[in-house]
C-alpha cells in the first residue's frame, strides 16, 4: 500500500493532519473577525484543550497524528528552497511594499526556523520585525504611513484550524487548493512546502493534482483564476470522487481535477453537486456526510436542491462524457454499486438542524 492516500470517507484512518490552536487565534478580535473568516473570537485556552481531548482520542486509537505548524517547522529546518519559496511569496511588493521587500525578506530568513513557523501562521507585526521604522519613514511610504505599531504584515492565518480545506487528498494524490478568499490563500502556500519538502514526503511517490509539474513553479497569485476548497471534495470510494460547486468551488477546477484524475487512472467518475452559493453552507460536507458505504447523514434542505452531474473521461482528449443525473443520492448509491443509501437527517426543529 502507498504511504499516503485517501481512497474512502469512512475507510480505517491511519495518519491525519491536524492543527492545534495557536497565535493566530489568540489575535483574533471583535474587530478583524470578520476580514479574517471568523464568525467570533474563540477561548484559545478551551478551544486547545477541546482540541487536546481529541487527538488524544484518535491516538488511543492507533491513529498517528501530525500538526501542521510542527510539519512546518520541519521543512524549513531542513530545506533552503522551502523556506526561499514561502517568503518570497510572502513578502513581495504588493504585500510588504517595494521599498520594503528586501529588508522584510532578510529579517523572516534570519528567523530559526520554529520563529518562522510561528509567524508565517501567527501573523506578524510592525513591532515584531526588527527594522528602525523612523529611518525608513524617510524612504519608504509604507513606513512613513505606519502609526500602528501591531499592524499586521503578515496577517494571521486562523482557518489553518481547518486543515480539509487548503489541501485534500484524493485516492493515490493531493490537490494543494488555490482558496476562494485571499485571507485563506497562504495556507495552502504552507501546505505545499510542506508536500513538497518535508522529509516524510519528499521522496515518496504521490501524484500533485493540483498544481501539476507542468503548471510550472507554485505561484500564490494563481490563486487568484478559479477556486477549489477541500470541504467540497469527498472521495467515496469505487473510483468515484463527489465534489462540491459551491460558494467556494468553481466549475473550472473541479473539471481541472476530473480531468487529470482521469489522466492518470485514479478514478472513473467525478459527481459535480451543484449547490446554492450560500455562506450558510459553503462546503459540501457541512450538508452531506458519510457515515458508511451505505449510510449517510444529510441537511434534507439542502441536499435536496443539490444538482448532480456526472463526468466520466470522453471519446476523444478534451472532452468529458457528461450525465444529468436524477439526484444526488440515486447516484451515489449507483457510484457505490448499493441498492439505495439510508439517509439520517440532521435532527430537531428547524434551528437546530440549519445549526
Amino acid at each position: 500500500m502507498a504511504a499516503f492516500g485517501v481512497h474512502s470517507e469512512v475507510g480505517k484512518l491511519r495518519k491525519v493532519i491536524v492543527h492545534r490552536p495557536e497565535l493566530s487565534l489568540k489575535r483574533l478580535t471583535p474587530a478583524n473577525h470578520d476580514e479574517l473568516l471568523f464568525d467570533d473570537v474563540l477561548w484559545v485556552e478551551r478551544a486547545q484543550w477541546e482540541h487536546d481531548q481529541f487527538t488524544n482520542c484518535m491516538r488511543e486509537r492507533g491513529i498517528e497524528i501530525f500538526n501542521v505548524e510542527d510539519l512546518l517547522i520541519e521543512t524549513l529546518a531542513v530545506s533552503q528552497d522551502a523556506k526561499r519559496l514561502i517568503i518570497e511569496q510572502v513578502a513581495t511588493d504588493y504585500t510588504v511594499g517595494w521599498s520594503l521587500v528586501d529588508e522584510i525578506r532578510a529579517f523572516l530568513w534570519g528567523l530559526p526556523a520554529d520563529f518562522l513557523a510561528r509567524h508565517l501562521i501567527g501573523g506578524l507585526t510592525a513591532g515584531e520585525v526588527d527594522l528602525d521604522w523612523g529611518k525608513f519613514s524617510q524612504i519608504s511610504l509604507s513606513a512613513a504611513s505606519l502609526e500602528d505599531m501591531n499592524y499586521f504584515l503578515l496577517p494571521p492565518l486562523p482557518n489553518t484550524l481547518f486543515t480539509r480545506d487548503s489541501s485534500c487528498w484524493i485516492y493515490d494524490g493531493v490537490s494543494v487548493n488555490p482558496m476562494y478568499w485571499p485571507a485563506r490563500r497562504r495556507e495552502s502556500l504552507n501546505m505545499y512546502a510542506i508536500y513538497r519538502y518535508h522529509p516524510m514526503f519528499k521522496d515518496e511517490n504521490f501524484n500533485f493534482w493540483y498544481p501539476q509539474a507542468e503548471d510550472g513553479p507554485f505561484k500564490i497569485e494563481n490563486f487568484g483564476r478559479s477556486s477549489l476548497e477541500g470541504g467540497d471534495v469527498l472521495p467515496i470510494g469505487n473510483g468515484t470522487v463527489l465534489i462540491g460547486m459551491s460558494e467556494r468551488t468553481r466549475g473550472g477546477m473541479i473539471e481541472q481535477i476530473a480531468e487529470t484524475l482521469f489522466a492518470h487512472g485514479s478514478a472513473e467518475r467525478v459527481i459535480a453537486c451543484v449547490m446554492t452559493r450560500d455562506r450558510a453552507h459553503m462546503h459540501l460536507d457541512t450538508v452531506f456526510t458519510m457515515l458508511d458505504c451505505d449510510k449517510i447523514t444529510a441537511f434534507p434542505k439542502v441536499v435536496n436542491q443539490i444538482r448532480a452531474i456526472s463526468l466520466r473521461p470522453g471519446i476523444k482528449a478534451g472532452d468529458f462524457h457528461v450525465t444529468m443525473e436524477k439526484d444526488l443520492l440515486s447516484a451515489v448509491a449507483d457510484a457505490l454499486k448499493v441498492k439505495k443509501m439510508t439517509v439520517v437527517e440532521t435532527g430537531g426543529d428547524q434551528y437546530q438542524m440549519e445549526r
